[in-house]
């Protein structure tokens, strides 16, 4: 079953390595290893929420996820996203945008003799507009989750008061909207501030409008009663216009995620192709590729608290975004806060399944072992 998932995923990184040796030899292979590694590192706790989605989606929209799915993940958000932003921030159009992105100032200078800013630069003055609409997604996408009952809790000291204040109509919004009040207040500078503000409100309208289009859509099979649903991760087997919407839920989310690996990348290089090449065809191919094993293997059905630990890694690079609107974070943190929540949660789940008598673990680990060591 791994090769037949990663297979693909494998292939296409041996792919994307010899064409950075072509295109830039030794260092540009280097280059591209490292973002891969990167963009794994940042985006699991991607792949275990992908995975809740997709389990629920039919078997169609499953394909068109994984299939064109894929295409807008790794030229949409890795190569287009970056150029756009030029576009817009920069007035240039596609062509100028493209030039200025393959041929940089010398000595890695963030602006060029005449004065005229970088890529890099432009991209990263961006950086404040594209935290603050992805922050407060993915914040949604948390206290959605946060503020909702389960029956089955991870961290339930803290989950189950917080389930209960959740009943409260609209707490989420409330508590999300305050949150990007005292991130322009105090984190945003004066020129930014406006600008942070804007962007995070349109990044909570998208989260509303996504997630109540998902509810308008998903009604019960035959037999079954409706079940209330506080975000579009809840439909269960989605086919037609709901498996359209939870198709667009994923999208909206795979580009929230990354966001800040796309500005990350540019700590490493501002070279647009092998950005491309790292972040986009092993990475994102390795993404989906692990959702795949998630939801084949039944692993979150399993590991019950593995979703648990997902979101909570979500709410911290929802909080890690936004503070990284007037403090630098490193990468390295955010790689690491998401790995060490999820891999804290699958712990747990272990420990959980022994004690009712599970033996599969032992097998699982093993198989997850094989997957990260090859």
């Amino acid at each position: 079953m791994v090769l037949r998932i990663f297979g693909v995923s494998f292939f296409v990184t041996v792919l994307a390595l010899v064409i950075a040796a072509i295109y830039g030899g030794p260092e540009a292979v280097f280059l591209v290893a490292i973002l891969s590694i990167l963009e794994i590192s940042l985006s699991f706790d991607n792949a275990v929420i992908n995975a809740t989605v997709l389990q629920r989606m039919s078997e169609f929209w499953q394909k068109i996820f994984l299939t064109i799915g894929i295409v807008i993940a790794v030229f949409g958000m890795r190569l287009v996203f970056p150029l756009v932003i030029v576009w817009v921030a920069a007035g240039l159009g596609p062509v100028e945008a493209m030039n200025l992105a393959l041929n940089p100032p010398a000595d890695g200078a963030a602006a060029f003799p005449d004065g005229s800013p970088s890529y890099e630069t432009i991209l990263t003055d961006a950086h404040p507009q594209i935290a603050a609409f992805g922050g407060m997604f993915l914040l949604m996408l948390f206290l959605n989750f946060i503020f909702s009952s389960r029956e089955i809790t991870w961290l339930g000291w803290i989950e189950r008061p917080l389930a209960k204040i959740g009943k409260l109509d609209q707490l989420e919004v409330v508590v999300a909207g305050a949150l990007l009040l005292v991130t322009a207040g105090f984190l945003a500078d004066d020129e930014n501030r406006a600008t942070v503000m804007v962007a995070g409100v349109a990044g909570l309208i998208l989260y509303i409008a996504v997630n109540g289009l998902g509810e308008l859509f998903n009604l019960p099979e035959e037999g079954e009663e409706a079940e209330p649903s506080r975000g579009p991760s809840n439909l269960a087997k989605a086919t037609g216009k709901a498996g359209f919407f939870l198709f667009l839920y994923l999208e909206v989310l795979d580009a929230s995620f990354s966001f800040d690996g796309v500005i990350g990348a540019f700590a490493i290089t501002s070279d647009p192709i092998i950005i491309a090449l790292g972040l986009g065809f092993v990475g994102a191919m390795f993404v989906r590729s692990i959702t795949v094993f998630l939801v084949r293997k039944g692993t979150l059905s399993d590991y019950v608290y593995l979703e648990h630990g997902a979101h909570w890694a979500i709410g911290a690079l929802a909080v890690i975004l936004l503070v990284s609107i007037g403090v630098h974070v490193n990468e390295l943190i955010t790689g690491l806060v998401g790995i060490a929540l999820i891999g804290a949660a699958f712990i747990s789940s272990v420990i959980r399944n022994r004690k009712a008598g599970d033996g599969d673990d032992d097998a699982l680990v093993e198989e997850l072992r094989t997957v990260v060591v090859g």
